[in-house]
C-alpha cells in the first residue's frame, strides 16, 4: 500500500486543553495537523461519489447551465408549498381541539392533550423524513411522496366531518350539555377514524417539514459571491411564508368555519394543498437537485462501531499508521465535500484509525474516513443548540391552550366588530409579518453598527434574541393572568368561566403575543440558517430535522409539564393550578414557572453557544495546496 501524507488546513499551531501529559498534548496536535490518505479507494455504498455538493437535475445528471434552472424563481414554487402545508397545520391545531370537544364530544383536556401528541409526533417524526431524504430519495422525491400523503389526510378528515356516519348524534346537545357531559360519545370506530387519517395528516407534514427549508436553499449556487445574502434572505422569505400559511388559518379558515361549518373549514385546507401540490410539480424543469449520500444512520453506526472496537488503540502504538482518507480532493460520501479533521471528540477519531491489520480492503465497521467521523462530531456539536429551543416550543404550545382560555373570559370586541376567539393566535403571525418586513430596512442597518456584522447579527445571536424575548413574553403573560384573575374575582366572575368580562379587554393579550411573534422570528430563522449552514453536506435534511425534533419535543414537554403540575397542585378538592375554570386556577403561576425555566434555558444557551465551534469547510484551493 502507498500512503501520502496530506496536511490538514488546520494551523499547527492549535491549542490544546491543558492538563495533558507533553506526550499526549504532542499525539493530539499530530492528529490535528495530519492524517493520512490510503490510495486504495472505498466507494460509500458502492456508489462512486460526485464532485462536492454539484448540482444534478432530476435524472441525476451535472446541470451544466445553471442559469436555466434554481434560483429565486424555483424558491418560489417551494414557498407555495410550505404556506399551504402551515396553512394546513396551523389551522388544524386550531381548529381540531374544538372539533373534538364541539362535534365528537370529547372531553376538552382529553381533547387538547391529542392534539398536542398529534402535533408532537407530526414534529418529532421529522427526522424520518430527513432519514429518507439524505439516504435514498433526495429533497424533491420525498417531498412529493409525503405531500400527496398529506393531501390524503387532509381529504379524509374533510369527509369525516362533512358525513354523518363519521360523527356522533349532535341531537340535544347544547353548551351546558357538552359541559356536563351529557352528549351522547363518539362511538370507538368512529374515533380510529378520526385518528387514522389525522395521523396520516401528520406524517404526511413530518416528510414535508425537514426537506422544504433544506430544497428551497438548495436552489442558490454555492460558488456565488451573494449565496451568503442570498441564503440569509431565503430563510427569511421561507418564514413569511410559514406565517402567511398561519394568518390565513387563524382568519378565513375560522371565518369559513363559523360561517359554513367543519367541512368546508377542512375541504379549504384540502383545496390549498391540492393546488400548492400542483404548483410544486410544475415547478419540477426548474428544480436543482441534491444526490442523496447513503444512509446517514448506517454512517453513524459505522464510525460508533469501529471507535468501539478501536477504543483500546493507542495513537503511540508502532501498528499507528495514520487517520484514514480517500485520496484526492473528492470524500467517499456522495454528495459530501471533505471535511477538515477537528479536535473535540477524539475518542472518536479511532474510528479512522489506521493499523497495519486493518490490510488493503478494511471493512467500514473496523476503519471510517475522517470526513465520516467529522460528519458525526458535527451531528453531536449540533445539539445543544436546537435542544434550547425546545423551551420556545413549549412555550407556543402553552400559548395555543392556555392564551385561548383565557381570551374566552374577555372582550373580544373591536368597536362593533367581535373577533371570534379562535383568531387570536393570528396576531403573533401578524408581528412575525411585520418584524420580516421591516428586518432589512431597520434591524438590519442599527445592529450592523453594533456587531459588525454584515447581516447584522449572527444566526446564534438571532436565536439568543429570540429566546430572551420570549422570557420577556412569557413572564409579562403571567403579570396581566395574575390582574385578570383577580379582575374576575372582585367583580363576581369566579364561577363564571365561559362568561366575558365586558369591562376588561382581550386585547391585553396582544403583548404576549406579539412578543412571542418577535421570539419565534428571531429564533426559527436563525435556528433554521445556522443548521443548513452547519450541517454536513449530506445530512441537510437531518440538519434542519433537528429544528422540527425539538418542536416537536416541545409540544411532548408541554403536555408532561402540564400533567406534573396538575398532580402536583391539586388540593383536596380537586383544584389545582390548571383547574377548568380558570378564575379559580392559578395559570399565573404556570407561567411564573415557564418564566424561570425560559430564564435557565437562556443561560445554557448562552454556555452551549459560547463553547461552539463552527465547522470548517475546505476550499478548492486548500485542498490543492495540502496535495503540494
Amino acid at each position: 500500500m502507498v500512503a501520502s501524507e496530506i496536511k490538514s488546513p488546520l494551523s499547527f499551531e492549535q491549542g490544546t486543553p491543558g492538563g495533558c501529559s507533553s506526550s499526549s498534548v504532542h499525539h493530539r496536535k499530530q492528529l490535528s495537523v495530519f492524517f493520512i490518505e490510503s490510495d486504495n479507494r472505498r466507494l460509500a455504498l458502492g456508489r462512486g461519489y460526485t464532485g462536492g455538493t454539484t448540482p444534478v437535475n432530476i435524472h441525476g445528471k451535472p446541470i451544466t447551465n445553471l442559469s436555466k434552472t434554481g434560483g429565486w424563481v424555483a424558491a418560489f414554487f417551494i414557498f407555495g408549498n410550505e404556506m399551504a402545508e402551515r396553512m394546513a397545520y396551523f389551522g388544524l391545531s386550531v381548529n381540531m381541539v374544538a372539533f373534538m370537544f364541539y362535534v365528537m364530544h370529547r372531553p376538552f383536556e382529553s381533547s387538547s392533550n391529542a392534539v398536542n401528541n398529534f402535533l408532537g409526533i407530526s414534529q418529532a417524526s421529522s427526522v424520518l423524513g430527513g432519514f429518507l431524504a439524505d439516504a435514498y430519495l433526495g429533497r424533491y422525491w420525498t417531498i412529493a411522496i409525503f405531500t400527496t400523503m398529506y393531501l390524503v389526510g387532509l381529504i379524509g378528515i374533510t369527509l369525516g366531518a362533512s358525513l354523518k356516519m363519521f360523527v356522533p348524534n349532535q341531537s340535544n346537545c347544547g353548551q351546558l350539555a357538552l359541559l356536563l357531559g351529557n352528549c351522547e360519545a363518539a362511538k370507538s370506530w368512529q374515533m380510529l377514524y378520526l385518528y387514522t387519517v389525522l395521523y396520516i395528516t401528520g406524517f404526511g407534514a413530518a416528510g414535508i417539514r425537514p426537506c422544504v427549508s433544506s430544497f428551497g436553499a438548495d436552489q442558490f449556487d454555492e460558488k456565488s459571491k451573494d449565496y451568503k445574502t442570498h441564503l440569509d434572505r431565503f430563510f427569511n422569505f421561507f418564514y413569511l411564508s410559514v406565517t402567511l400559511g398561519a394568518i390565513i388559518a387563524f382568519t378565513l379558515v375560522v371565518y369559513v368555519q363559523m360561517e359554513l361549518g367543519w367541512g368546508m373549514a377542512f375541504g379549504t385546507l384540502a383545496t390549498a394543498m391540492g393546488i400548492s401540490n400542483a404548483l410544486f410539480f410544475a415547478g419540477t424543469p426548474l428544480y436543482r437537485h441534491r444526490l442523496p449520500g447513503g444512509s446517514p444512520l448506517t454512517r453513524v453506526a459505522q464510525v460508533l462501531v469501529a471507535a468501539f472496537r478501536k477504543r483500546n488503540a493507542d495513537f503511540t502504538s508502532s501498528e499507528y499508521i495514520g487517520l484514514y482518507e480517500v485520496p484526492g480532493l473528492k470524500s467517499a460520501i456522495n454528495g459530501s465535500r471533505k471535511i477538515p479533521h477537528s479536535d473535540d471528540f477524539i475518542w472518536l477519531d479511532k474510528a479512522a484509525l489506521q493499523l497495519k491489520e486493518d490490510g488493503l480492503e478494511p471493512s467500514p465497521w473496523k476503519l471510517c474516513t475522517v470526513t465520516q467521523v467529522e460528519e458525526v462530531k458535527i451531528l453531536i456539536r449540533l445539539i445543544p443548540i436546537p435542544a434550547c429551543t425546545i423551551m420556545l416550543s413549549l412555550v407556543l404550545t402553552e400559548y395555543l391552550t392556555l392564551s385561548v382560555q383565557q381570551a374566552y373570559t374577555l372582550n373580544t370586541h373591536i368597536q362593533h366588530l367581535k373577533l371570534p376567539v379562535t383568531c387570536m393566535p393570528v396576531f403573533p403571525g401578524l408581528s412575525i409579518f411585520l418584524i420580516l418586513s421591516l428586518y432589512y430596512s431597520v434591524f438590519v442597518p442599527i445592529t450592523r453598527r453594533i456587531t459588525g456584522n454584515p447581516h447584522g447579527a449572527s444566526q446564534l445571536q438571532r436565536v439568543g434574541i429570540g429566546l430572551a424575548v420570549s422570557i420577556i413574553s412569557v413572564a409579562w403573560a403571567g403579570l396581566f393572568e395574575n390582574y385578570r384573575r383577580h379582575y374576575a374575582i372582585q367583580h363576581g366572575f369566579e364561577f363564571n368561566f365561559l362568561t366575558q368580562m365586558p369591562d376588561l379587554t382581550a386585547y391585553w393579550l396582544l403583548i404576549q403575543y406579539c412578543l412571542i411573534g418577535i421570539a419565534e422570528v428571531f429564533c426559527i430563522v436563525g435556528l433554521l440558517e445556522f443548521l443548513y449552514e452547519e450541517a454536513p453536506d449530506a445530512m441537510k435534511s437531518i440538519g434542519s430535522a433537528y429544528a422540527a425534533l425539538a418542536g416537536g419535543l416541545g409540544c411532548f414537554a408541554a403536555t408532561i409539564l402540564n400533567n406534573i403540575v396538575k398532580a402536583a397542585t391539586r388540593d383536596s378538592d380537586g383544584k389545582s393550578w390548571l383547574s377548568q375554570n380558570i378564575n379559580t386556577g392559578k395559570f399565573d403561576c404556570l407561567y411564573w414557572l415557564l418564566t424561570l425555566l425560559s430564564f435557565l434555558n437562556f443561560c445554557v444557551f448562552l454556555w452551549s453557544a459560547h463553547r461552539y465551534k463552527y465547522r470548517a469547510v475546505e476550499s478548492e484551493e486548500d485542498k490543492s495546496r495540502a496535495l503540494l
